[in-house]
């Protein structure tokens, strides 16, 4: 008797990922819900974090935003990686990631309302971190 083991795959959902990049983008959440443990772009973006904490050991008088800048920086990333992946197309992302999962994705509303989150957040931060570095690079951070 010959017996095959069936090996289910998980379903990977497209709301659930984009939510993931928006709340911990920075610390590379989403990649790792996509891709496991072995995804190199998820621990660069964990690295985020030792590399703040290692610039405010290396420079404590530097302005704090540059200290958090690499957090700054992964999180940028995170929020331009929610975007990408909730406007993907559900046959594309299906294709891609739930190929072998035997359902489709169906997205509604709720990652609409993601993405008008990410892009608010994300272009406000955006907007901050080039008003910041601009005041710092050319005026020592005079205005604030």
């Amino acid at each position: 008797m010959n017996t095959t083991t069936v090996l289910q795959h998980s379903h990977k959902n497209k709301a659930c990922t984009s939510l993931l990049a928006f709340l911990l983008g920075a610390l590379g959440a989403h990649r790792f819900y996509l891709h496991g443990a072995s995804d190199r772009w998820g621990w660069l973006h964990v690295a985020a974090l030792p590399a703040s904490l290692a610039l405010r050991q290396a420079f404590p008088d530097a302005d704090w935003f540059y200290q958090i800048l690499p957090l700054i920086l992964s999180a940028l990333a995170g929020f331009l990686e929610a975007l990408v992946l909730g406007l993907m197309p559900d046959d594309k992302w299906d294709a891609r990631y739930n190929a072998a999962s035997g359902r489709l994705s169906d997205t509604g509303w709720p990652l609409a309302v993601v993405l008008v989150a990410t892009l608010m957040l994300g272009a406000g931060v955006l907007i901050a971190t080039m008003a910041r570095l601009f005041d710092l690079l050319y005026t020592g951070g005079a205005y604030g």
